[in-house]
């Protein structure tokens, strides 16, 4: 996990820049996240739209530069989530800023629009951009597409690009649901979200623990890695997990010891705050970044 080596090394990083670990207070938490992104996370989801943008915008290079340079520093993977609009241009921008990439195509009910995303995906994978390719997010559970087709979609990727390891984001529980894609992917990508399912945030790793291992069983021994979890700081509650500072900070700390700990990789859900997200997740959807919509790290 980023440059930690040893089970303990994030603790003893943190003991010796004289910061207390089990510290609860919000100026203590904030510097505890600092220290941790300095010494890097494994990943983290990066969309590069700024205020007034969203899907549907047309990115240009110099704004993924811009938007990238603020993360690049503390992260060692960067995920993105679509190859059209000009979001095809995040993996090659960032492996040449030394980055890997995990490479989404976006797949809906648009089935148009999939054929440019998974040929434009394939491209990037082609041109040795892509450590790992992600083809389509949540699609099932959003229920856009059937499961043939989301498979028929994963094995052109895969028969397109035998090299680069394939697989499909959605729900933890969605790979026990459907063993056919589980077993149609090359690794497995799960998002573990406690806030959604109303887990208050005390119990909130325990509960991202066992939907990890609950992916972990219906992978059957294949690769299982946690492509988004996170924590809003503010917005409606969703049942007893309530967003706030603290509990954003505490998520995150608790996160990155476990991952530590256990040696999972984790891509954190998110970079930047996105207003564009409230049209479908209410208020909370706008607040779940590490950095705000202008670039400044929220937990200083």
């Amino acid at each position: 996990m980023g440059r930690y080596k040893t089970k303990d090394a994030l603790a003893k990083k943190l003991a010796l820049a004289g910061i207390d670990a089990s510290s609860t207070s919000g100026g203590k938490l904030a510097t505890i996240v600092q220290h941790i992104l300095k010494h890097k996370i494994h990943g983290i989801t990066f969309s590069p739209y700024i205020e007034g943008q969203g899907p549907g915008t047309q990115i240009t290079e110099e704004q993924v530069r811009e938007r990238l340079n603020y993360i690049l520093p503390y992260v060692d993977w960067v995920r993105s989530f679509s190859c059209t609009e000009g979001n095809e241009q995040i993996p090659a921008i960032a492996k040449k800023s030394g980055l890997k990439t995990l490479v989404g195509a976006w797949l809906e009910g648009d089935r148009e629009n999939n054929e440019k995303e998974l040929v434009n995906a394939i491209k990037v994978a082609k041109d040795s951009h892509a450590d790992i390719l992600a083809v389509g997010n949540e699609v099932l559970l959003r229920g856009e597409l059937s499961e043939d087709e989301l498979i028929d979609y994963i094995m052109r990727a895969k028969q397109a690009v035998p090299d680069v390891p394939v697989g499909y984001v959605d729900a933890y529980f969605k790979f026990v649901d459907h063993p056919r894609v589980t077993e149609a992917c090359d690794v497995i990508l799960a998002n573990c979200y406690p806030f959604w399912e109303s887990c208050p945030a005390e119990y909130a790793l325990l509960y991202m623990k066992d939907m990890y291992h609950r992916a972990v069983r219906a992978a059957n021994g294949k690769k299982v890695i946690i492509s988004e979890t996170g924590w809003p700081n503010k917005g409606t509650s969703v049942g007893g997990a309530i967003p706030s500072e603290d509990n954003a900070m505490k998520y995150f700390i608790d996160t990155y010891r476990w991952a530590q700990e256990e040696g999972i990789e984790i891509f954190y859900f998110s970079s930047f705050d996105e207003a564009w997200k409230v049209d479908k997740e209410g208020d909370v959807g706008a607040y779940w970044g590490l950095w705000d919509e202008d670039g400044n790290l929220k937990y200083v």
